[in-house]
């Protein structure tokens, strides 16, 4: 039997689309915007881009002027974007899909999102705790101490990347240790069929959410694992990149996305994520509108290893070093890992000359190849995504 976090899960879609046009109008009111009289009204006003709301943060920090209020942290994305974060109950959203999960009172889930400066690790730590679980807050890294730590404190449940619970199950399986994970709540990159296989085959249910570090969850699988159920304290509309005009239904589009967390009021802010809304609502009773999830960017910023890559980013390596003539961003993967390779078209110097600039630059190591001049493809690419979705 389906246990759902709330009665909003369940309630009719008249029900639910009243609620949000009052929720949307108390948003709106904050920013001095008259209220309007139907969702639909939303495509009227423009969309708030991250460089935007960057620029505004810069000329009037931390957070561009806009009607932010009780917050407990201030966190920062590349950019750089600060974003705010409360500690009240399910600021972010997140315990709805731990529910969805499985994770509840007498768990103990090991979080392996990042602790610092980023909000990933405090956005799933707070999900946590409104269900009820206990957090061990293990950030990424010390693989060996991890498992130790899961074993001695008899971790139920993983929270983190896709990849790096295999990382941790391959160095139990190293160390003969023997864990007791059997649900996985993951997010920050695509989870590939394969992974998602493998950790079945080891008794492990893994579900993913689709979440920002500006709004907090948007869209989170159910065990039906039938696309993605939409959060209920958000407005998603599908629209045409770099136009803000919604597509017909079940059509590719960008994700934006209206939250209606009264602390922070985002509207229309474009995520730069191509979705599509799916027909019907999930066999697991839940019924709100599904989206199929992540399908790609809008522009060319692509996550590896759970970081965005900016195209802004590449054009500032290129500024850095008066050698190189162009760079582009090669997103692949080996195995279940995800590996980024900087391609440099430079007549001097070498990669390793580079490796620095790299890992200072676009926040992430990465491999670095030389190529000859004129060795790029003049095709506007500044990064390049071989990854399958399939």
């Amino acid at each position: 039997m389906t246990s759902y976090f709330d009665d909003l899960e369940t309630r009719s879609q008249d029900a639910r689309e009243a609620a949000h046009l009052e929720g949307l109008n108390a948003q709106l009111a904050k920013y001095g915007i008259d209220p309007v009289e139907t969702l639909g009204d939303l495509k009227a006003l423009p969309v708030l881009r991250k460089s935007e709301l960057s620029r505004r943060q810069a000329e009037n920090p931390p957070f561009g002027g806009l009607p932010v209020s009780n917050i407990a942290h201030v966190f920062q994305s590349p950019g750089p974007i600060y974003e705010p974060g409360g500690a009240s109950h399910d600021w972010w959203r997140m315990g709805r899909f731990l529910n969805a999960c499985g994770v509840g009172p007498g768990d103990v889930v090991q979080n392996c999102f990042g602790y610092h400066l980023t909000p990933a690790g405090m956005i799933f730590e707070n999900g946590a705790r409104a269900v009820g679980a206990t957090v061990l807050p293990a950030g990424t890294g010390q693989t060996e101490l991890q498992v130790q730590a899961a074993r001695d404190l008899g971790v139920t449940a993983y929270a983190g990347t896709p990849d790096y619970l295999k990382i941790i199950l391959e160095k139990a399986d190293a160390l003969d240790i023997r864990l007791g994970i059997t649900r996985a709540a993951v997010g920050g990159g695509a989870l590939f069929p394969s992974l998602r296989a493998y950790y079945a085959e080891r008794g492990i249910s893994c579900l993913q959410c689709y979440a920002t570090a500006d709004l907090g969850n948007i869209a989170y699988e159910s065990p039906a694992q039938e696309g993605m159920i939409l959060d209920e304290h958000v407005i998603v509309e599908i629209c045409t990149p770099g136009t803000g005009d919604p597509v017909a239904e079940g059509e590719v589009g960008e994700v934006v996305v209206t939250s209606l967390n009264p602390d922070y009021p985002l509207i229309r802010f474009g995520t730069g994520d191509l979705s599509a809304v799916m027909a019907g609502t999930s066999p697991c009773g839940r019924t709100n509108r599904r989206i199929k999830g992540w399908m790609g960017r809008a522009d060319q910023t692509t996550k590896i290893k759970g970081m965005f890559v900016r195209p802004e980013q590449v054009a500032q390596l290129v500024a850095r070093h008066d050698e190189i003539a162009r760079a582009r961003v090669v997103a692949s993967r080996e195995g279940e890992m995800d590996v980024m390779t900087v391609r440099i078209e430079t007549g001097a110097g070498d990669a390793a000359s580079f490796e620095a600039s790299v890992a200072e630059v676009l926040k992430l190591k990465g491999r670095v190849e030389i190529v000859p001049m004129g060795g790029l493809p003049r095709d506007g690419l500044v990064i390049e995504d071989t990854r399958s979705y399939d």
